[in-house]
């Protein structure tokens, strides 16, 4: 089978890092946090979000601060989201990987219903085998996401042939639980420092999580 990669959207081929951060603010400012600036969110950020909302507050956010403040995300990147555009390089790369022979498929814990004609927006559904969004409640982790995704894709796909790239920390986490490969990107939504943690390798490029890609599944 053909080398594979599983590309994350937000924050990996989507360059929306300010729309999140004025999404968060606004969420914050539901629980009287005060607003960050992108490098103090980029150095807190974890996943699952709920601990991320723990850790600000001091507490667990009751059911009800949970859903204000998830609200008032959805609603603010919704409106932000029109300035967003695709990473540097991104669809030359898109376009390379799939010229060359190989597959791509998109795995993202955005909502599917809002991803999938935001992918179809940028001209890209036809780069990917497959186009998952989450389906269910947010701020969980990828790992069951992934999992399913990747057994819809069973026939078409080798796992160990496979490398997700993404720029959480939960990403890798997810990958490595399903027994495939990760390469982190340091341009989304983690710190380089938060990232090299988990254990794979962490580029500084999609160019360079590409190539990356290519050596360890040829």
């Amino acid at each position: 089978m053909r080398s594979h990669i599983v590309w994350d959207w937000n924050g990996t081929l989507l360059h929306d890092m300010e729309a999140v951060l004025g999404a968060s603010n606004a969420a914050f400012a539901t629980v009287g946090v005060a607003p960050m600036t992108l490098e103090e969110y980029r150095a807190q950020y974890e996943i699952p979000i709920p601990r991320f909302y723990e850790r600000l507050l001091g507490r667990v956010p009751s059911q009800a601060e949970w859903l204000a403040l998830d609200d008032a995300f959805h609603v603010k990147y919704t409106e932000l989201f029109p300035a967003c555009r695709l990473t540097d390089g991104a669809l030359e790369l898109l376009t390379g990987w799939v010229a060359a022979g190989r597959s791509q498929s998109l795995l993202s814990m955005y909502e599917h219903a809002k991803l999938v004609p935001a992918v179809e927006g940028f001209g890209l559904t036809g780069h990917f085998l497959r186009v998952d969004g989450r389906r269910g409640a947010s701020g969980g982790r990828k790992a069951g996401h992934l999992a399913l995704h990747l057994e819809a894709l069973a026939e078409q796909v080798d796992p160990g042939r496979t490398v997700l790239i993404g720029d959480a920390a939960d990403d890798a986490e997810a990958a490595l639980e399903s027994g495939i490969r990760a390469v982190l990107y340091t341009g989304g939504s983690h710190t380089r420092e938060k990232l090299t943690g988990v254990g794979v390798p962490v580029v500084d490029s999609l160019a360079e999580a590409v190539a990356l890609a290519e050596r360890i599944t040829a």
